[in-house]
């Protein structure tokens, strides 16, 4: 994922950018001016800015940088790292421990291709000391692009207030806003005692980038991609790992196609897959964790089930799931609508029910992914502070990539969606399934498949979906494509590049 670090104008007329700045720098010392000069009320000062946004993460940063250039008094409230989910305990720092496990994958490929490279040690010590170092690095980066577009930067808890105009207290102190953007995203979801004996004895995803060393037992549970991930991460550094999925596959939220393959794919690669099963206790022996597992044949009417255990597990995982970051938010104060999880409802400006604030990211359970939060956050800033009423962020078509072994790319409609919406006649795909050629001449095997999903008479491409060796790099070209409404004569008529996986995509028939 590429992390925005600066904003740079380039081969703009000067005379614009001196005006713009100079109507920049005005504006901006003027709210400012104005912001920090209290109101005196009854329940203490209040201070005021054109824009405040709860939540310092990767869709409040983008949104308020963005309202601070287009010259509005802005401060960003957060209660830990800056950064959020993405920069400390989730994409980063995921993709770290992902291209250290690519690396192991690559060691077992040299002798294919006449290396030699002997004993060869992993230190997981090391990796962790450079990762939390390089996410250290970013929070100051952070810091300081704030510190450089004057944006007010408050350290603590928020929580909305009973005052007549929306507003917000920190340790003691109250600020409000005409503008005020909730972005505080979501958490990993959790099961209690009572749902699960011992179930405190596990760590979420968050937890795993605390784990000082490399797990020899490992248990993953969920199917989602953060299980699938972290399962993949931990069996190819080396960890014995069982992934347990309450049904018979992973991602079912993706492409059948995927999802299938996927699932095939973790087990060539050596992690223990207990299907149709659910964690049942967890208890602390003398040798580490006992998981036992309640496993039901779906074919089998019958409620027969079968029980199991894992034993000497140095690390259990949750992974089921993340749910909104909103407690002690106090939202209930505003008025504002959730859905049955707790998510925040916006319509398609992020606009909550309560006039004056407005919601984007994770903690509106649509769509949770960085890029959506960052896009969403500045066409938000532009639609309040430069008069574009109509700014808003297209949800459709949007590309997105698990991380797993091999790497998943997906955009669009999967064929289930396309079906469902434009029925199965007016639906056509093609796919294909292949030996990339870097395989061609390892012992170690991997599979890449690809998808087209077309619509109409014309084969409008509404989806895309592959899994193999490089699909990470090559997805962003095509959901570009995509998004044009590219249809599968465009693609037959584009030049094929020759030897790579790609091609095949151009080459379908």
């Amino acid at each position: 994922m590429a992390i925005l670090i600066q904003l740079t104008w380039t081969q703009a007329p000067c005379w614009f950018v001196r005006r713009k700045q100079l109507f920049s720098s005005f504006r901006r010392h003027a709210v400012l001016r104005r912001s920090m000069a209290s109101d005196s009320s009854a329940g203490g000062e209040t201070t005021r800015f054109d824009f405040l946004v709860i939540g310092g993460g990767s869709g409040g940063l983008a949104g308020a940088r963005r309202a601070a250039e287009l010259g509005a008094s802005t401060a960003v409230i957060e209660s830990h790292k800056l950064g959020g989910t993405c920069v400390n305990v989730g994409c980063v720092p995921k993709k770290v421990m992902w291209n250290a496990a690519v690396h192991a994958e690559y060691l077992h490929d040299h002798n294919d291709y006449g290396f030699d490279v002997g004993n060869v040690r992993f230190s997981w010590e090391m990796l962790k000391a450079k990762r939390d170092t390089y996410v250290s690095h970013l929070n100051r980066i952070y810091r300081n692009n704030l510190d450089k577009a004057k944006i007010h930067i408050i350290q603590g808890h928020a929580r909305f207030t009973s005052d007549p105009e929306p507003t917000v207290e920190v340790d003691g102190r109250k600020y409000t806003a005409p503008h005020i953007l909730i972005a505080t995203g979501g958490q990993p979801s959790v099961l209690s005692e009572s749902e699960v004996p011992g179930a405190s004895l596990g760590i979420t995803s968050d937890g795993f980038f605390e784990l000082e060393t490399l797990p020899k037992r490992s248990v993953v549970v969920g199917a989602g991609y953060i299980a699938v991930e972290m399962a993949g991460i931990l069996s190819t550094l080396g960890s014995q790992t069982s992934l347990i999925i309450r049904q018979t596959g992973v991602l079912r939220n993706f492409d059948t196609f995927i999802s299938a393959n996927c699932t095939k794919e973790l087990q060539n690669t050596g992690v223990d897959m207990w299907k149709n099963s659910q964690v049942k206790s967890v208890s602390k022996t003398e040798r580490g964790l006992e998981v036992t597992v309640v496993t039901k044949d779906p074919e089998k009417k019958n409620d027969e089930e079968r029980i199991g255990t894992i034993q000497e597990v140095d690390c259990l995982l949750w992974a089921i799931g993340r749910q909104p970051n909103t407690y002690g938010l106090n939202t209930g104060e505003m008025g504002l609508d959730t859905d049955d999880r707790g998510h925040i409802i916006v319509d398609e400006f992020q606009n909550t029910s309560r006039s004056g604030i407005y919601a984007v990211g994770d903690v509106c359970g649509k769509a949770l992914l960085t890029p959506v939060a960052i896009a969403a956050g500045r066409k938000l800033a532009h639609r309040l502070f430069e008069g574009k009423k109509d700014s808003k962020l297209d949800y459709s078509c949007i590309p997105t990539v698990v991380f797993s072994h091999p790497p998943i790319g997906t955009v669009g409609l999967t064929e289930e969606e396309a079906i469902k919406s434009r029925g199965k006649e007016n639906v056509k795909v093609y796919k294909t399934s292949f030996t990339p050629m870097y395989h061609a001449i390892t012992s170690r095997k991997s599979q890449c498949i690809m998808k087209l999903v077309c619509v109409g008479k014309e084969e409008k491409v509404v989806g895309l979906h592959m899994q193999g060796l490089g699909c990470d790099e090559m997805l962003q070209g095509f959901a570009v494509a995509i998004k044009m409404g590219a249809t599968k004569a465009d693609f037959d008529k584009t030049v094929a590049i020759h030897p790579t996986s790609s091609e095949e995509f151009v080459t379908m028939r």
